[in-house]
C-alpha cells in the first residue's frame, strides 16, 4: 500500500512538470471564467459574463510592453474522417498564427499557418502525431484531405509527439486549424481563450498585472467594478494537484496505518507462538551461558526478517500493479520508495517483535528446561 501510494505520488509529480510544458512556458490565459471547480465555485456568477472577442488579441499586442506573443484559440470535440477511417472525440482547436509560440508546440513535418491563411480562413489543418498515425500509418499525410464538420481540410503539418496531459488526455489526438476557418464551421460567439506569453518567469507576475489593466480598459470597466474576466495560470493546476495528493495521503495513510497495525499484530502473535514452541530451546541456551540480549536479538532479527519477506512479497505485487496503473493514470516506483518500504517493514518487525523477544529473553531458565 505504501509503495503504491508513493508510486502514484511520484508519477503525478513527474507527469505534472511534463504536462505544464505542454501548456507553454511563462504563459497566462485570459478567459471568461476562472479555472477550478468544487463547492465554492460561483458558476452562476461567471456564466453571465461577456464573452472574449478575437479583436482583443491585437489590442493586447499593441498595448502590452511585456508580452512576447499573444494568440487566441477556440476548441471543441469533433469527429475526423479520412476515406473509410474515422476518429471520434478529437480535440479540435481553431487558433491564430502565434498560437504555436504561446503553446510551445513544435512541428515534426510540414509547416504552421501563415497570418494570411488565418485571416482568410483557409481550410488547412495540422494533425497531432496519434491522428497522423491513425489515418495515414506509414503514408505521408502532407497534402492529403480530411473531413471535419462537413468540410474538407488539407493537411499541411504534423506535430511532434507530446504524450498524455497529467496521464489522462492524449495530447496527440488533436487537430489545429486557422481560427477563422474554425469559425466558419462551428462559430466564434463563445469559448475564445487568449494566451499571453512573456519572455521569462520574472516578467510573468508583472505582466499579469499589466494584462489585467489592459483588459479592464478594453472592457471599459469603472474603477469600482470587479473584473468580468479571469486571468488563469497553469500553476492553478499545482494547487489542485497538491489538494489531490493531500487527500491521497490522508486516505492512503489511514489504510496503511491500519494495515501495518493488523500486520504487526499478526507478526507479534506468530512470534509469541514461536517463543512458546521453543521454550525448552531458550532454557538450554540460557543454561549454556547465552545472555539475555543475545536471545532478545535473535527473536528481534527473526521478526524483522519475517516483515522484510512480507515487504518483498508486497513489492512483487506492487510493481506489476503500478505498471497497470500507469496505463490508465500515472505511477512510478522510485528506488527511494523501495528503501523506505523496507525501512518501514523493519520498524514494524522491531516494534511488534519486541514484546515476544523480551519475554523470551527474560524467561526463567529452570521453568524453560522443564517445559514440554
Amino acid at each position: 500500500m505504501v509503495t503504491l501510494m508513493n508510486a502514484v505520488s511520484n508519477g503525478m509529480d513527474a507527469e505534472f512538470d511534463k504536462s505544464m510544458a505542454m501548456m507553454g512556458q511563462n504563459v497566462v490565459y485570459v478567459e471568461k471564467q476562472p479555472w477550478g471547480g468544487g463547492p465554492n465555485y460561483e458558476w452562476w456568477k461567471y456564466r453571465n459574463r461577456r464573452e472574449m472577442k478575437l479583436s482583443y488579441v491585437d489590442q493586447i499586442r499593441q498595448s502590452s510592453e511585456l508580452a512576447s506573443a499573444v494568440s487566441a484559440a477556440a476548441a471543441r470535440g469533433t469527429t475526423l474522417r479520412y476515406e473509410d477511417k474515422s476518429s471520434e472525440g478529437v480535440f479540435m482547436a481553431g487558433v491564430t498564427a502565434r498560437y504555436f509560440d504561446t503553446a510551445g508546440l513544435d512541428i515534426e513535418s510540414g509547416r504552421v499557418f501563415t497570418e494570411e491563411e488565418v485571416r482568410r480562413g483557409v481550410k488547412v489543418v495540422i494533425l497531432g502525431a496519434t491522428l497522423a498515425e491513425t489515418f495515414f500509418e506509414q503514408e505521408n499525410p502532407l497534402g492529403e484531405h480530411i473531413r471535419m464538420g462537413g468540410q474538407r481540410f488539407r493537411v499541411i503539418g504534423v506535430l511532434k509527439k507530446q504524450g498524455k496531459f497529467l496521464g489522462l488526455s492524449d495530447m496527440d489526438r488533436r487537430a489545429i486549424v486557422p481560427i477563422m476557418a474554425y469559425g466558419q464551421v462551428f462559430g466564434l460567439r463563445s469559448g475564445i481563450q487568449i494566451a499571453v506569453k512573456f519572455s521569462d518567469k520574472l516578467s510573468v507576475e508583472e505582466g499579469e498585472y499589466e494584462i489585467e489593466g489592459i483588459m479592464r480598459r478594453i472592457r471599459q470597466l469603472e474603477a469600482t467594478e470587479e473584473n468580468d474576466f479571469a486571468i488563469n495560470k497553469p500553476e492553478a493546476f499545482k494547487a489542485q494537484l497538491e489538494s489531490f495528493k493531500t487527500g491521497l495521503y490522508l486516505v492512503g495513510g489511514a489504510l496503511t496505518f491500519l494495515s501495518l497495525i493488523i500486520g504487526g499484530i499478526g507478526v507479534m502473535n506468530i512470534m509469541f507462538v514461536s517463543v512458546r514452541e521453543r521454550t525448552k530451546e531458550i532454557g538450554i541456551r540460557q543454561a549454556v551461558g547465552a545472555k539475555r540480549w543475545e536471545i532478545l536479538s535473535q527473536f528481534l532479527i527473526e521478526a524483522i526478517v519475517m516483515c522484510l519477506l512480507g515487504g518483498l512479497v508486497g513489492l512483487a505485487l506492487s510493481y506489476p500493479i503500478s505498471i497497470l496503473l500507469n496505463q490508465i493514470f500515472v505511477a512510478s516506483i522510485d528506488i527511494s520508495v523501495v528503501f523506505g518500504a523496507f525501512i518501514l517493514c523493519s520498524l514494524v518487525g522491531l516494534i511488534f517483535g519486541f514484546i515476544p523477544a523480551y519475554k523470551a529473553a527474560h524467561a526463567d531458565p529452570i521453568e524453560s528446561l522443564r517445559y514440554e
